[in-house]
């Protein structure tokens, strides 16, 4: 997205001064026109000063005397306070700038989810109206509290803000995209669909069917890119009470890590509360939840029974790309979610094999171009 600049200019023009050239074509003074209009002079100066608002009763007499409609009157005196309020908000909008240092703003406007404004209390609006706020108060209710319960990864320090657009981005995306009501028991049967597509490279196929699968069992699978400060790979959260999100943020870049989060984060919608919202970090400490939708995740990719067979190979010291592959089209995954798993394991050191891992780089170029 093109760096862009809006114009907001710092005069405000009032009706008045309408009125006053319309006077000036005419000849006429103030106080005659106040016998005209039947106000007194005293009030048809406060009229043209801005400091008395138009009313309908008075539009309808301006309509008389000077031609304009009153709807022109009333809109224009519309207009007008709206614009005296606007930059007396971006006045005190202005104050609360040091807000923008919370948030990754260079990055956000980089990659089009807010443009760049000159004006700090524009900027500080400009952000406000990306987040669907109305203020930095309403804004730190809606996002900072809520995440405060992610602060136990040392990553996530002061990492609020960049979490927060992340899924600010995530939200817009997924409400935008259209599902059917949530089904669990169709949903559950698209993992099934998903694991084959992870023998599938391009993105470019497998992101649409992965996506189209799930919106018609009311999950809106998005990929938003992490900005700096967002240590998060995934995250879900119930929009409404049929409808979920599930976002990706492809940090890692390989398909055993998009993979494994993608199984991570539909176990939450499929096992835990909707009353839940989950944001998976990095190196967020376990807890019960996040432990089950660990084993979720691991076991969908390859189940127990092949997981035992994997361990007994990686133990013998006979792993070679030749057998990964086998065993792989064997289980019916992609030979990269093979060695993740025995790497994640400690059964594969984490050197080797990664050649047959598949890498992205797509999710960021999508995001800018869309």
């Amino acid at each position: 997205m093109t760096d862009t600049q809006t114009f907001t200019p710092d005069w405000v023009s009032a009706p008045g001064e309408t009125i006053e050239d319309l006077l000036e074509e005419r000849g006429w003074t103030q106080a005659e026109f106040a016998d005209r209009i039947g106000f007194t002079r005293k009030h048809v100066n406060d009229l043209i000063k801005g400091r008395a608002a138009i009313t309908p009763d008075a539009a309808l007499r301006l309509e008389a005397v000077l031609g304009a409609s009153a709807d022109f009157w009333l809109t224009r005196e519309a207009h007008y306070r709206e614009a005296l309020e606007r930059r007396r908000s971006r006045g005190a909008l202005h104050s609360e700038a040091g807000w923008l240092r919370e948030l990754p703003l260079a990055q956000m406007v980089k990659l089009g989810w807010v443009r760049r404004e000159s004006n700090r209390g524009e900027q500080v609006a400009e952000c406000l109206r990306f987040f669907g706020v109305a203020s930095v108060e309403s804004w730190r209710r809606q996002y900072e509290k809520p995440l405060a319960t992610f602060r136990a990864s040392k990553r996530f320090e002061k990492k609020v803000g960049a979490v927060a657009a992340w899924l600010r981005q995530g939200e817009l995306k997924a409400t935008a995209l259209r599902c059917e009501p949530f089904q669990k028991a169709g949903f559950k049967a698209v993992l099934d669909e998903a694991r084959a597509l992870t023998n599938e490279p391009n993105e470019q196929v497998f992101v649409p069917r992965l996506v189209e699968a799930c919106a018609a069992r009311g999950v809106a699978v998005v990929f938003v890119p992490a900005p700096t400060g967002c240590p998060a790979s995934g995250a879900t959260r119930w929009l409404t009470p049929e409808k979920a999100m599930l976002v990706l943020s492809l940090r890692h870049k390989t398909n055993d890590h998009l993979w494994f989060t993608f199984f991570h984060e539909a176990a939450h919608l499929l096992l835990h509360s909707k009353k839940m919202q989950f944001v998976d970090l990095d190196d967020q400490l376990d807890g019960e939840l996040e432990q089950q939708a660990d084993r979720f995740a691991r076991d969908w990719l390859i189940p127990p029974i092949d997981a035992r067979r994997l361990e007994i190979l990686g133990r013998s010291g006979r792993v070679s790309k030749t057998v990964v592959a086998r065993f792989a089209a064997e289980v019916g995954v992609a030979p990269g979610i093979v060695v993740g798993r025995m790497q994640k394991e400690n059964w594969l050191p984490w050197t080797h094999l990664n050649g047959l891992k598949v890498r992205y780089e797509w999710a960021e170029k999508a995001e800018q171009e869309k």
